[in-house]
């Protein structure tokens, strides 16, 4: 049966556990449990999560000394690991270990769920690349020109949790100077930029002999008005034009036309 994933839960709170493996469960995702460090080791010699969901204070084995327990010799974890704990002083620890999330005791089981999907996908995707391999000269560095700095901040997000580099820009303006100085593989670039309008930007980019190679991406929100003649004007003359509703969506785009480049090298 397929599934979204795998999660080991390792916690000492017997309602906890219970709540936490009904909620991924009813999520599509494969859950086991364990009581303590002791108890995880045991689960980890048959199993292969795709996330471990660790608490620190318990009996017989803790997180701390699980951790350690599962780490290689470069000192970083075997699989994904996000770290549940009662004690908020502990962040600053965690954050000279290889973990991916950290969360406080109480919590908002929803932020728990999407912090697991974020970290799940990203591992998948690295996953990925390693079983198929990048060809040479393919490589994953992405321009993202939006001038809404919230919208921003989600899609880079978005990028960084799948293995790319992002430099981003607020501005048309802006967005050529960074291109050209720092040339990415694909440019996504807004259609309603304040300055000069993203269709522009990408003409004058694809007119340059530093830029000309660049993959295009020419977006637009589904919450902004245009109208359906200037849409389809549009979609003709770029490359790659979408209307989204999430930044996962631009992502997508990209890596399918990444792959679609790999082919082609």
């Amino acid at each position: 049966m397929n599934t979204k994933g795998v999660i080991l839960i390792i916690d000492d709170e017997p309602d906890l556990r219970e709540m936490l493996q009904f909620k991924f469960e009813a999520e599509g995702y494969t859950v086991d449990v364990a009581s303590n460090g002791l108890e995880g080791l045991e689960k980890l010699k048959t199993m292969t999560p795709d996330l471990i969901i660790l608490d620190m204070n318990m009996p017989k084995m803790g997180g701390l000394e699980f951790y350690n327990k599962i780490c290689d010799n470069s000192l970083k974890p075997r699989y994904p690991v996000l770290v549940l704990t009662a004690r908020a002083n502990l962040e600053n620890l965690f954050k000279e270990f290889a973990i991916d999330g950290f969360m406080t005791k109480p919590f908002d089981i929803d932020l728990l769920a999407k912090d697991v999907q974020s970290i799940i996908i990203k591992h998948q995707r690295i996953a990925k690349i390693d079983r198929t391999g990048i060809k040479a000269g393919v490589s994953r560095h992405v321009l993202i020109a939006e001038d809404d700095q919230v919208v921003l901040n989600r899609m880079a997000i978005a990028f960084l949790n799948a293995g790319y580099k992002v430099n981003s820009a607020s501005t048309g303006t802006d967005a050529i100077e960074r291109a050209c100085g720092d040339v990415p593989d694909f440019a996504l670039i807004k259609l309603g930029l304040r300055d000069i309008a993203g269709d522009v930007v990408i003409a004058r980019l694809r007119h340059m002999a530093k830029t000309s190679n660049v993959g295009f991406v020419l977006f637009t929100s589904r919450k902004d008005s245009h109208s359906r003649p200037v849409m389809e004007k549009l979609a003709e003359k770029s490359p790659v034009f979408i209307e989204y509703s999430e930044p996962e969506e631009l992502q997508a785009a990209v890596d399918k036309a990444i792959e679609q480049k790999e082919k082609n090298v």
